[in-house]
């Protein structure tokens, strides 16, 4: 077991901040979180392209390899695998592995299962040590259902998947439901107002991903930072000095 996947711990989930550029990731390592992972929202938004597009695959690596310098295990979310070629997808994963990345996320968008599982097989294959994190979109991108869900984590189970992840699955009895039939470690996306850590930990899930959640909460923050610099208002927030995040950043060369 690597100490990435010693970290998935069904009742004691990991909670895992997503991050967008080397800052960000940089300050959260530094409060002393184990391991982050990144957000193609996020990643996708940095750069002026569209979220999880093949476009923004440069960037994606690029930034999972400044990030693997940190103090924190690093899981890098692939979208789709940026390909329909397995071949190519367990290439980008070995590269992945070589450059330190402990993880990767690869999403099913609801396409066919079977191209799926020969991602994940390729995925394995490529990179027997990378945790892949398989994600089934029944209950982001379709009509939710718990049946087609578990049937499709198992079968990416069974392909070598290390975990799946099932974003937008709320509900306590499907939760329960899931993580029994699959019998790998479990990652539901944070839904503020709808799932708590503490509920989820209950029913036995392994690994809690915030998703977009800091980056869209980062747009929030400046933009109420603007507003109350022109309004004469206080700041939302007290932010970290400059000399403490100059003070992340590597040395210059």
């Amino acid at each position: 077991m690597t100490a990435f996947a010693a970290l998935h711990v069904p009742g004691s989930p990991l909670l895992l901040p997503n991050v967008w550029e080397f800052g960000t990731a940089a300050f959260l390592a530094a409060q002393g979180f184990p391991a982050l992972g990144t957000t193609s929202l996020g990643v996708s938004a940095a750069e002026g392209e569209p979220d999880g597009a093949p476009s923004s695959k440069d960037a994606t690596v690029r930034l999972a390899r400044r990030l693997a310098c940190l103090d924190a295990l690093i899981s890098v979310d692939l979208a789709d695998g940026f390909s329909d070629d397995p071949g190519e997808v367990g290439a980008l994963a070995a590269e992945l592995a070589e450059a330190g990345v402990a993880g990767i996320n690869l999403e099913d968008a609801l396409g066919d299962p079977a191209r799926h599982t020969a991602k994940i097989a390729a995925a394995k294959e490529h990179a027997p040590g990378l945790f892949v994190n398989a994600r089934t979109d029944t209950h982001w991108l379709g009509k939710p259902d718990i049946g087609t869900a578990i049937d499709r984590s198992l079968s990416y189970v069974d392909a070598g998947a290390d975990g799946v992840f099932v974003p937008g699955l709320a509900e306590p009895v499907d939760v329960e439901r899931l993580v029994k039939a699959v019998g790998a470690p479990v990652n539901l996306l944070f839904l503020p107002g709808k799932v708590t850590v503490e509920g989820l930990a209950g029913l036995g899930v392994a690994r809690i991903s915030l998703g977009s959640l800091p980056y869209r909460m980062a747009l929030a923050a400046t933009l109420r930072t603007v507003e109350a610099v022109r309004d004469g208002g206080e700041l939302p927030l007290i932010p970290p000095s400059y000399a403490d995040v100059a003070a992340l950043l590597p040395e210059p060369h």
